[in-house]
């Protein structure tokens, strides 16, 4: 087996004509294969979703932040149209209510590549994808941002999301590295320290800030910032 890396696809064109592939896979990878070679290989790629379900750039964001109760792999061929092909091997697993995405992302990592190895061993059988088709949109500034405007359920899921590799805040800039919904009101999208805890101030409610990260500073337990800042 041999990995390629180009920045365009068609920049490998004359390597993979020369390796005289059975099978290309394609993994995390954010070009667009176009013709002629993507009617030249039959083309695997590995898609992190239980397609037609999150296809797109952030599958696995998408899925905790909307409150799926499981996501999968799906092994499918590719086709002109983003994550639409034929799908030859799938498998779920659940979304629990601790997962963030990095625990999320390793188990899902495992998943893929016994699927891989399983479809490239063969015999391969596809079948068309079947039923509602949703956009996994790129992870943008604005999904970063803790609104307040929104309930604390919904924060939580955000900021499971975005951890370890991207990582919300609130509007004023303080990092959250873990939360978890409380039960009492706070103005929304203050902070205060009540009962030992830094809780945020969100729609219905507030959100306990656990571990948090001020803006240059190292991550730390959520009460501690606030007794220091005299919150």
């Amino acid at each position: 087996m041999t990995t390629l890396a180009p920045e365009r696809l068609g920049d490998a064109a004359e390597q993979l004509a020369a390796f005289a592939p059975d099978v290309v896979c394609v993994c995390a990878y954010g070009a667009l294969v176009r013709e002629p070679i993507l009617s030249s290989y039959e083309i695997l790629n590995v898609h992190p979703s239980l397609l037609p379900r999150w296809r797109g750039a952030a599958p696995v964001e998408r899925a905790i932040i909307a409150g799926d109760e499981q996501t999968g792999v799906c092994i499918m061929r590719l086709v002109a149209e983003l994550d639409a092909g034929p799908v030859c091997a799938v498998e779920a697993t659940p979304i629990g209510t601790q997962d963030d995405y990095g625990a999320l992302a390793e188990r899902l990592a495992r998943i893929a590549g016994r699927l891989l190895v399983g479809a490239l061993d063969g015999p391969r059988s596809y079948v068309e994808q079947a039923g509602e088709v949703t956009y996994a949109e790129k992870i943008g500034p604005e999904d970063r941002v803790l609104d307040p405007a929104r309930s604390a359920n919904e924060l939580e899921r955000v900021v499971r999301a975005l951890h370890p590799h991207i990582g919300a805040h609130t509007p004023g800039g303080l990092g959250v590295a873990r939360a978890r919904v409380a039960g009492e009101s706070v103005a929304a999208g203050e902070l205060a320290l009540v009962d030992g805890r830094l809780l945020y101030g969100v729609s219905g409610g507030s959100l306990e800030l656990v571990r948090v990260k001020p803006p240059g500073g190292r991550e730390m337990d959520g009460a501690a910032y606030a007794r220091g800042h005299a919150i």
